[in-house]
């Protein structure tokens, strides 16, 4: 069976299931129906979700598990929640070099263009 298609390959914009057939008798049910927010994503992001579920949530074992380091664990479940949507408050860590980021920026000791530059780099 063929991954569900959530983008419109045409313009982008998402795809909507309006049919589910039964695969045993072929009854057909005709509707808007919603797609699960996993749905969208990839591959290689079920895979790590798989492996964080089954791992409870410890990244350093996901890490371990992937043979990556930590800190490329924690990056990509990151990226996975911000593609489902979700908020994240930032880390207590990235919290304080962003304040000491912006502490130069007002001191002058750094350009605002490089202290946005610094940032981005930090939340990736």
């Amino acid at each position: 069976m063929k991954k569900l298609i959530t983008k419109c390959p045409v313009c982008g914009e998402e795809m909507r299931v309006t049919t589910l057939v039964c695969k045993n008798c072929g009854s057909e049910l005709r509707g808007n129906f919603e797609l699960c927010e996993f749905c969208s994503l990839d591959h290689e992001d079920l895979v790590f979700l798989r492996i964080f579920l089954k791992s409870r949530g410890n990244v350093s074992e996901v890490a371990k598990k992937l043979g990556i380091s930590h800190p490329t664990a924690r990056v990509r479940l990151r990226d996975i929640l911000d593609k489902l949507g979700y908020e994240l408050e930032p880390e207590p860590e990235l919290e304080g070099n962003i304040n000491e980021i912006l502490t130069k920026v007002e001191k002058g000791e750094i350009k605002a263009d490089e202290a946005a530059e610094l940032i981005k780099k930090m939340r990736r």
